[in-house]
């Protein structure tokens, strides 16, 4: 079943993407979840429009997310966290704390535009991915240190 996502989904794609979907995903989830539509010949032609209408806004949109990543490029991250006498932190550290880090930094990014690929759990240098646009992204390095 192909769809049309009207926002965007971590592993699926971003929004405005057509997609395919298993047929029970598509019906049972993401169109009652106002997530996405169905991907008719009709829908597809709004969607064509639309597009054509925004493309200076998402142009816009695309070269303010350029400028930000060319800002954070550079930038490293001190995660202050409480550990046992073996270095192993009591919790974990999250896409929070790196987007608390970043707001005392200045830069005011969404907690789930960043991604974490391994489980901080350890005191160590770690990096995290920063997903600011569909074609932009930036990866910032982090030490987690203990308190």
């Amino acid at each position: 079943m192909q769809i049309i996502l009207l926002e965007d989904i971590n592993s699926l794609g971003y929004k405005d993407d057509i997609v395919t979907v298993k047929n029970g995903y598509g019906r049972n989830y993401l169109i009652p979840q106002k997530k996405a539509v169905i991907a008719s010949e009709s829908a597809k032609k709004v969607l064509a429009e639309n597009l054509r209408q925004r493309a200076h806004k998402l142009e816009k949109i695309k070269s303010d997310a350029q400028a930000l990543a060319s800002k954070l490029d550079g930038i490293t991250l001190t995660i202050g966290a409480k550990t046992s006498s073996t270095g192993t932190i009591f919790g974990s550290v999250t896409n929070i704390q790196i987007a608390d880090e970043l707001s005392k930094k200045g830069f005011d990014i969404a907690r789930k535009l960043i991604v974490i690929k391994d489980s901080v759990k350890e005191i160590g240098s770690y990096k995290a991915l920063i997903k600011l646009h569909k074609d932009i992204s930036v990866e910032i390095p982090f030490e987690v240190i203990s308190e």
